[in-house]
């Protein structure tokens, strides 16, 4: 799965990845994006590709409840096409997800140590996304952050891809973000059939950070911080 990740995002290389339109925007970098906040998303829009901001967890249009969109922050690469969840967002609204990193924890005995992985060279990574909209229901039951919605108000969400792991993530999860390489964002973006496969190996590089990450409250550079005395390296 992919249950936290980092957006430390500089605009001129987010806006040359990404190829985008429109104007320059100030992204906050954030060291710990969690479930339920909002995440800076790429759609295609009519007159090019557009920098969105989405809410973790995605929400189906035709959900009665939107705390369905706790348990949909990832969905199944192997399965997304066919579950009725996503099916739906994956013909038709698909997105990339700009990260600078992502999260996963390995277990040792009772200690569970994050990780943060990313790209050897410190570039970039997209993620593949789908999105939805939901509008807010009467009587609806809106608590958090949703929680100052009223009736009739649009609710954009999104979810994150997720496959198998590859060499380099595999001893810390099973599983991890479908990142997807320059040559395929046109395709992704337009609904054409691709492979959603682990991506090379040698790509990524994992290392051991602050359990400061645990707490989704923690959203500072100090998450990116080693632990005192833990190796630099992928775990073994």
């Amino acid at each position: 799965m992919c249950g936290r990740f980092t957006q430390v995002l500089s605009w001129p290389e987010l806006r040359d990845l990404m190829e985008l339109e429109g104007p320059m925007l100030d992204l906050a970098p954030r060291y710990n994006v969690a479930p339920g906040q909002n995440v800076a998303a790429v759609r295609r829009e009519p007159d090019g590709r557009r920098l969105a901001m989405l809410r973790w967890g995605l929400i189906p249009g035709w959900a009665a409840d939107p705390a369905i969109g706790n348990r949909l922050i990832n969905a199944r690469a192997e399965t997304a096409s066919s579950k009725p969840s996503f099916r739906g967002a994956f013909r038709s609204r698909r997105c990339l997800i700009p990260a600078s990193g992502f999260y996963e924890w390995q277990r040792a005995g009772a200690v569970r140590q994050p990780y943060l992985i990313g790209r050897g060279d410190g570039r970039l990574l997209a993620f593949a996304g789908l999105w939805e909209r939901w509008t807010v229901r009467r009587g609806a039951t809106l608590g958090g952050s949703l929680a100052a919605h009223e009736p009739g108000d649009v609710i954009e969400t999104c979810t994150i891809l997720t496959t198998s792991a590859n060499e380099t993530v595999a001893p810390v999860h099973h599983r991890m973000p479908v990142i997807l390489p320059p040559e395929a964002f046109e395709p992704w973006l337009g609904g054409e059939h691709l492979p959603l496969g682990p991506c090379a190996a040698d790509l990524l590089a994992a290392r051991p950070v602050s359990t400061l990450v645990n707490n989704p409250r923690n959203d500072d550079p100090r998450c990116l911080e080693p632990p005192a005395g833990a190796p630099q390296d992928a775990a073994s």
